[in-house]
């Protein structure tokens, strides 16, 4: 590929969905100018989506202070934000299509009980399947299972290459509806990306191993699959993951110029120079934006970014 701009992608629609946990911080960052540079540098569209369905994890006010910083940082979104809590309807449609077709089914199981007998898959522990043929008597239901089978998930990444995984030997049965009634992340990414029409997902290496079970219920609810991108996650000093749970440092607003050199480094681009302004930045990075460049590791450490 050469430095020559990016043809336009007909119908490119991309997008950005942080939890309002807390304030924005460097890894999330990363994913959104992972995100925007690909939809900008092919003439497509970029969403904004607050994934705000677990509400008891919500930190009040920290939607509003994503899309300040957003903001500041230079992002622009295309079309009004979305809240997942306003989407409940859309998921139980989903839930309901999926227990007719007998991929559904009650769990009564706890995680603790879980915990105790399965063994770790790439996701932790693997459900044993205590209740894919029926609750026990002594069970009431607690939860509700994606019945899953031998087949094997294949994709091609556009950062980590070919991918494989078989869901029941490495997830198990995995949970669409929470013991608490909200409905699970996977379910509602995919309705949601297929809702918003999303053509290209680019996001954290961390949810590469999501990725199977987002196509399995793409393909049974016969909904399209999206382009797939897994850029590298940020580790800080102990090897985390840097997130708003562990309290990570977040990006300054007020100077967003050395945290967007940052993330274009970390992402592999050829460094841009006389930047004055987020504007100036993104004129450039729109223009010399290439995803190959992009690491296809798992993850990089904050430490070896900033002493570069």
């Amino acid at each position: 590929m050469t430095d020559e701009a990016l043809p336009a992608t007909p119908g490119y629609r991309g997008r950005f969905a942080p939890s309002p946990t807390g304030p924005l911080h460097f890894g999330s960052l990363l994913a959104a100018v992972a995100s925007y540079a690909d939809a900008r540098a092919h003439a497509g569209v970029w969403l904004l989506r607050i994934e705000d369905l677990d509400r008891p994890r919500e930190v009040p006010g920290a939607a509003e202070d994503i899309q300040r910083t957003l903001r500041a940082f230079g992002f622009d979104w295309d079309e009004p934000v979305v809240y997942q809590h306003d989407r409940s309807e859309a998921y139980q449609g989903a839930l309901s299509r999926l227990e007719s077709l007998g991929l559904a089914y009650p769990c009564g199981c706890s995680r603790a009980e879980i915990a105790r007998v399965a063994r770790i898959g790439v996701d932790g522990p693997i459900y044993p399947g205590t209740c894919r043929d029926g609750l026990p008597r002594d069970r009431r239901p607690r939860s509700l299972r994606m019945r899953t089978d031998a087949r094997c998930a294949r994709f091609t990444d556009r950062v980590q290459g070919e991918q494989a995984q078989v869901i029941e030997e490495a997830v198990g049965d995995f949970v669409l509806r929470r013991a608490d009634g909200m409905h699970a992340y996977q379910l509602a990414v995919v309705v949601d990306d297929a809702w918003q029409r999303i053509t290209h997902v680019v996001r954290g290496a961390d949810l590469l191993a999501s990725t199977p079970r987002q196509i399995l219920l793409q393909q049974v609810l016969g909904l399209p699959h999206p382009s797939q991108a897994h850029i590298p996650v940020i580790l800080d000093d102990q090897g985390r993951k840097l997130s708003k749970s562990l309290a990570s440092a977040p990006v300054d607003p007020g100077d967003p110029l050395p945290a967007l050199r940052l993330a274009w480094r970390a992402l592999g681009q050829t460094p841009l120079d006389g930047l004055g302004s987020p504007s100036g930045f993104w004129k450039q990075a729109t223009e010399q934006w290439r995803i190959e460049r992009v690491p296809p590791c798992r993850s990089l450490p904050l430490r070896g970014l900033e002493r570069q």
